[in-house]
């Protein structure tokens, strides 16, 4: 495809905005949590406010030193990876990220994990007395909170939140409780029922799903006779898995009524329209930013470009039409 980097007057036309609970994208175009840090490392390469959004690194209430061991593996058009969501804490990362979140003029979205029901909770309360403490100064760092229910439940022998709805709607309503922030739940592939986690979601308060999360791989060293990875299995990511990224969405999308946030391969623009199209309100790009470390610019030009091309003037005319 060729791109039109120079504005004209049909590029200026175009309307790539949307909304959810209150939280406006200018494009729909967010980094995935988990391939983008807080966003700091990417800006040398491009300015990230031309990001509809940025999902910060998967935090948990304590710090985490990750997994042992090999983390990420390249696979036939993806990647595995076993990192363990290793991160600052929840406390260290406002007190010492927060100050550069404040001068982004994009979404900002922390993406909460969490081992036990409590931690979540926690963690949850201290965003929101931050988020408050800012508000009163007329400062805003954190306008989302993503709800990973993708960890694993140490109290329920290791089975992720995510796996049961029974499990996941506790901890939604909780969470829900303990903020009043815009929430999205970020769900497992690996739920029993996808499209009935997400409809608990949206009983439970929830204002919006991010789908999908990574799904469970394996890699065997054929020398060593072993799993290359400790943990023995890690989360494929990547264009391997976009065909039941897109399915999960569009099954999702008929069911409930809140914003989808869509992911899970994506690396052009099509990609992007195509879960437009299923049914998502944004999307978010992971595993592409380690192929390209200015994937965020080169698929916000692409997609004006594939627009312009379609005489697309807003992506409301193209949304869940499939």
């Amino acid at each position: 495809m060729i791109r039109n980097d120079e504005p004209t007057a049909l590029n200026t036309q175009l309307d790539l905005s949307a909304n959810i609970a209150g939280v406006a994208f200018k494009n729909p175009i967010v980094m995935a949590s988990g391939t983008f840090g807080f966003g700091k490392e990417y800006a040398k390469y491009y300015d990230v406010n031309e990001l509809g959004g940025i999902s910060g690194k998967g935090l948990t209430l304590n710090p985490k030193a990750g997994n042992q061991g090999t983390r990420v593996y390249e696979t036939p058009s993806g990647m595995l990876n076993s990192v363990g969501l290793e991160n600052p804490g929840i406390p260290s990362f406002l007190e010492k990220e927060c100050a550069y979140w404040e001068t982004l003029d994009t979404a900002r979205i922390v993406n909460l994990g969490g081992n036990t029901f409590e931690d979540y909770v926690t963690g949850a309360e201290l965003i929101q007395q931050d988020a408050d403490r800012r508000s009163a100064s007329g400062r805003k760092a954190v306008d989302m909170i993503e709800l990973n229910i993708s960890c694993p439940n140490v109290k329920e022998g290791g089975i992720a939140f995510g796996i049961r709805t029974c499990d996941a709607s506790e901890l939604v309503r909780a969470v829900r409780r303990a903020t009043s922030l815009p929430l999205s739940v970020k769900l497992s592939p690996n739920a029993e029922d996808i499209a009935g986690m997400a409809l608990m979601c949206q009983e439970e308060g929830a204002d919006a799903v991010s789908l999908i999360n990574t799904i469970s791989g394996m890699k065997i060293d054929v020398r060593r006779r072993r799993s290359v990875f400790n943990n023995l299995y890690a989360g494929l990511s990547g264009p391997a898995i976009k065909p039941i990224a897109l399915r999960m969405v569009h099954q999702v999308a008929k069911r409930v009524n809140i914003p989808i946030i869509g992911m899970g391969g994506i690396s052009s623009a099509t990609d992007i329209i195509e879960f437009i199209m299923a049914g998502a309100t944004v999307i978010q790009v992971g595993t592409y930013n380690f192929m390209n470390l200015r994937a965020g610019r080169d698929l916000l030009l692409d997609l004006r470009q594939f627009m312009i091309e379609e005489n697309i003037k807003s992506l409301d005319e193209i949304r869940g039409i499939v």
